[in-house]
């Protein structure tokens, strides 16, 4: 398990600030390990039986159909199963007009009575006029009747006590399912709005209406489903173009393996291709939008401002003004200018990276199954996501139906109190606020269970955090241990042990999975506060005041910059945990005073190092991001039919560049991680050592000339 010759215990430093002594029996990663940070392993273990368990509870009480499917005033779903809707898969309104009520905002849902039906009606009709032509025409009645109440066959009852109880809509008017819910069927003639070519209607109560009024009614529920009609209309783009996405990512994937296996003899040369290579991309970038901005020239329409055309979900619409093409090339123009002055001022520590990376190659290219060790953490951090999402959604739709008195009268002091659709109309509420329903509202309790079901989710989103950073944390202890059985090898490749990361796996598992909860745990916390904060300020934007708004500003910088800076002391802590296996706080400390007697060496060698890498995966996703927009956009022409039919063409696209770029990402942060352990070991190396006989360097020949020193032992020369 451990590197080259058999290790003991490093020696102590003489202080937490101060150089470590020689220890001649040291040969890097100790093997003669013990467990550290055994109680919060112990708490580690605990949470996660607790997470199952709050998995299970979740999963007996909740039901994700009440997501799926629309539900009526009965609290039953439409289309559902074995049930009398099963049929009935669209939500009928039976007086859309209550829908432009305020109510709708507050309560999401509309003071009228809402019925699962199979179809939505195809004609104009009014229950008066359908009863009083009972008798000559009963089939005007059979078909009116199939959106009453059901078992409701009475069509000799009064209008008045029928609308009263509202057994049937007082009218119908032709309409269309959108999102399984009946909506007026608009459309323009000569500019102007109608209904199935009518531009009045009869209400039933005797009046003659306008289709306006139609188009404000149902634009009180799109404002409350404006949100989920973009989501479905993503969804179906991403059911739709799934197959391509992952082509794509497919794509991206096998770009990032060829650029790390090159890397591994031609790593100079090709950071230079990803230089290059990402100026002439934005360049490309700047040129495509110049022409487009030149081609829309003289179009009509072309030069409103985004301000003219407000917010649009139809993200073409943009695309056609002149203003978005010119805002996209200054910032371009930005980009490259900074890019290429970057380049221009730090090219001779770009070298010097360069030939680091070099050597991380050669790391690499000794224990190449480091290279496939991210899939072991996408799996893990997918299994976290998923587990969180499944629980997220089965802990919002627990309980049973909740009622609520709904009311077109503002001032009615029952309104949205809780209500038994069974006994509501044997009490006063109709009385003193006439109209009123006891209408379904949400799914909740009155239980202890349902009592804490924001505390739940809270629960939720904080171990999950935990998880993922666990997971991203044995990852990057197992890694370092690897390399760093590479770095403390006294012949290379002769004393790398056989299986490095295999052995550096269950050593990070089998002894110091507390550490890593530990410091996982330090993370989480602050995230979660992170979340929290930005969901206060989301909450109180409307009614915070300046100073507020300052000190939600303050708190959210404050805990940024927290979080970056125990990424890093992290990072550097799980590095010094594969080597000495101590406890992390000791390990933290160690690496801190480490980087900070070496922070010349950080600042110029690791952050040029991160910044190529940064540009490597940027010329990776803005290559399968160019490919994938001429692919979407049917320019190329050989598949040109097979491009699906999209309602956005952005969902896939961006969506393959994001996912291009976390690709990227996993395969690029083993050489980070690569960089950053031999960086650590180095300085390790320096202050143990001094390159004598007694006291040789373990870094390679090559890399003693990157770092600056004048000789090695003529041993370490040699091997």
């Amino acid at each position: 398990m451990g590197a080259g010759r058999p290790g003991a215990s490093a020696a102590a430093a003489a202080g937490a600030g101060e150089p470590r002594k020689f220890d001649p029996k040291f040969r890097g990663p100790i093997h003669n390990r013990h467990c550290t940070d055994i109680i919060c392993c112990v708490i580690f273990i605990v949470v996660i039986l607790g997470y199952i368990a709050l998995g299970v509870v979740a999963w007996v009480h909740g039901d994700p159909r009440k997501v799926i499917y629309p539900t009526d005033s009965y609290g039953q779903f439409c289309g559902q199963r074995d049930t009398l809707n099963e049929n009935k898969t669209i939500l009928f309104y039976f007086n859309i007009l209550k829908c432009a009520s305020p109510v709708v905002l507050i309560n999401l849902q509309c003071p009228t009575t809402q019925l699962c039906v199979s179809k939505c009606p195809d004609r104009f009709a009014t229950y008066i006029d359908v009863q009083a032509s009972y008798r000559y025409r009963p089939d005007q009645w059979n078909y009116f009747r199939q959106f009453c109440k059901p078992g409701f066959n009475n069509p000799r009852k009064s209008v008045a006590q029928v609308l009263r109880d509202e057994d049937c809509p007082s009218m119908i008017i032709p309409s269309r399912p959108f999102l399984k819910r009946c909506f007026p069927d608009f459309s323009t003639k000569n500019g102007v709005l109608t209904v199935a070519n009518q531009t009045t209607f009869k209400d039933g109560r005797g009046k003659t209406r306008n289709v306006t009024d139609l188009r404000e009614a149902a634009n009180g529920i799109n404002n409350v489903l404006d949100a989920r009609s973009v989501g479905m209309k993503i969804f179906e783009d991403y059911a739709i173009s799934w197959y391509w996405i992952l082509i794509g990512l497919f794509i991206a994937m096998m770009l990032s393996l060829l650029f790390l296996v090159l890397l591994r003899f031609t790593a100079g040369v090709l950071f230079w291709i990803f230089i290059f290579g990402v100026i002439g991309i934005i360049g490309y970038g700047i040129w495509h939008c110049y022409w487009e901005y030149d081609h829309l020239k003289g179009i009509p329409g072309s030069d409103l401002t985004v301000y003219d055309i407000g917010f649009q979900t139809d993200f073409k619409v943009y695309l056609q003004l002149r203003q978005t093409w010119l805002a996209f090339m200054i910032i371009l123009c930005g980009v490259e200018v900074i890019i290429i002055l970057m380049l221009i001022f730090l090219r001779n520590r770009i070298r010097i990276a360069i030939a680091l990376l070099k050597e991380g190659s050669r790391a690499i290219g000794y224990i190449m199954s480091t290279l496939f060790y991210p899939i072991v953490t996408f799996l893990l951090i997918a299994i976290c996501i998923s587990y969180w999402a499944v629980t997220a959604v089965f802990l919002a739709t627990s309980g049973e139906p909740v009622y609520k008195v709904m009311a077109n009268q503002t001032l009615c002091k029952y309104a949205n109190l809780t209500c038994d659709p069974e006994t509501f109309n044997t009490t006063n509420v109709t009385k003193l606020c006439p109209g009123a329903q006891c209408t379904f509202a949400f799914y909740g309790g009155e239980g202890l269970y349902h009592k804490y079901i924001f505390i739940f989710q809270l629960a939720n989103a904080f171990v999950f955090l935990w998880l993922v950073n666990f997971a991203i944390a044995l990852g990057q202890c197992t890694l370092a241990g690897a390399f760093a059985s590479y770095y403390w090898a006294y012949r290379k490749p002769a004393d790398i042990p056989l299986w490095p990361l295999f052995s550096s796996f269950g050593r990070a598992i089998r002894y110091h999975t507390g550490s890593l909860a530990f410091g996982a745990l330090i993370l989480a916390i602050v995230q979660l506060i992170r979340v929290i904060l930005e969901y206060l300020d989301h909450k109180l934007k409307g009614t915070q005041n300046s100073f507020t708004r300052f000190l939600l500003c303050c708190l959210k910088c404050c805990f940024w910059c927290l979080e970056k800076f125990l990424k890093f002391i992290n990072r550097n802590a799980y590095i010094m945990i594969a080597i000495y296996g101590k406890n992390f706080c000791t390990s933290a400390k160690e690496a801190f005073f480490l980087l900070m007697r070496n922070v010349v060496r950080v600042a110029v060698l690791d952050k040029v190092t991160d910044f190529l890498l940064f540009l490597g995966k940027i010329l990776v996703a803005g290559g399968v991001g160019v490919l994938a927009f001429f692919f979407f956009t049917q320019r190329i022409p050989v598949f040109a039919q097979e491009v699906p039919m999209l309602n956005y063409y952005w969902v896939p696209l961006l969506t393959v560049i994001i996912g291009s770029y976390l690709v990227a990402h996993g395969f690029f942060s083993v050489y980070a991680m690569c960089v950053d352990t031999l960086f650590l070991c180095f300085c390790e190396d320096l202050e143990r050592n001094d390159g004598s006989t007694a006291k040789p360097y373990f870094m390679s020949a090559s890399l003693h000339r990157i770092l600056g020193k004048k000789k090695l032992s003529p041993k370490k020369a040699v091997g």
